[in-house]
């Protein structure tokens, strides 16, 4: 869980975690020098399973996830931001499928809800979602949410940096389309996960932002030729 000043949704994100019908979890919270109460509210919280690591210094996002999953001590990574919050049954329902020593990421559907309209709707309308080596179906149709995710850490440990820290939008995108060429995939094919639509959201503020990224990103693939 990755936080910069995000009091506002914080507990309800955390609460989501705890709820998990799966026990068997480590909560590392990566305050990026917050200056709200955020660390006031997670330190709150009086649970083994959580652990509280305090920037050196602020760091773009996707950096300051590197550095929260090096702190990680499980098989398996899943990611919560603090504006968004999970199913209870959501890692009992993806951990089974990495008994497939194959299988590196297992994703699900998801829930976007967006607080000024007060709407909650279902992102994809599909009934069953790619499955298996899927990067041909990523490239076309990119249909994996970062807040579903779980990944199994030695896969990512092949990854100097598992994410582009160049990269401030896509590089959750990045990641799961490198690891799509290598690996295989799983999915959940029922809401697992909420992702909350609001006026701050990086990724929608950022539209300008994530063109000019991809553009970079297009030429960064041609060091991948099976995906270029």
């Amino acid at each position: 869980m990755n936080c910069y000043n995000g009091e506002k949704y914080l507990r309800e994100a955390i609460e989501s975690v705890i709820a998990q019908t799966y026990k068997n979890w480590e909560l590392i919270f990566w305050d990026n020098r917050s200056v709200d109460k955020s660390a006031e509210i997670f330190k709150s919280y009086k649970d083994k399973r959580f652990k509280y690591y305090y920037a050196s210094q602020h760091t773009s996002l996707y950096n300051a996830r590197n550095q929260a999953i090096k702190k990680s001590s499980g098989e398996f990574i899943a990611f919560l931001d603090v504006d968004d919050f999970w199913a209870k049954d959501k890692l009992e329902l993806q951990i089974p499928f990495f008994i497939d020593l194959k299988v590196g990421v297992v994703n699900g559907n998801l829930f976007i809800v967006n607080e000024k309209l007060n709407t909650r709707k279902v992102f994809l309308k599909k009934k069953i979602n790619p499955r298996g080596y899927i990067l041909d179906d990523l490239l076309n149709d990119y249909c994996t949410g970062l807040v579903t995710l779980v990944v199994r850490k030695s896969f990512l440990n092949n990854y100097k940096t598992p994410f582009d820290s160049s990269f401030n939008i896509i590089g959750d995108f990045d990641l799961m389309i490198r690891m799509s060429s290598k690996y295989k995939f799983e999915c959940v094919n029922k809401p697992i996960a909420s992702w909350r639509a609001h006026w701050k959201n990086g990724s929608l503020l950022g539209k300008k932002i994530e063109v000019d990224e991809l553009k970079i990103w297009y030429q960064k693939m041609k060091d991948y030729p099976i995906i270029f």
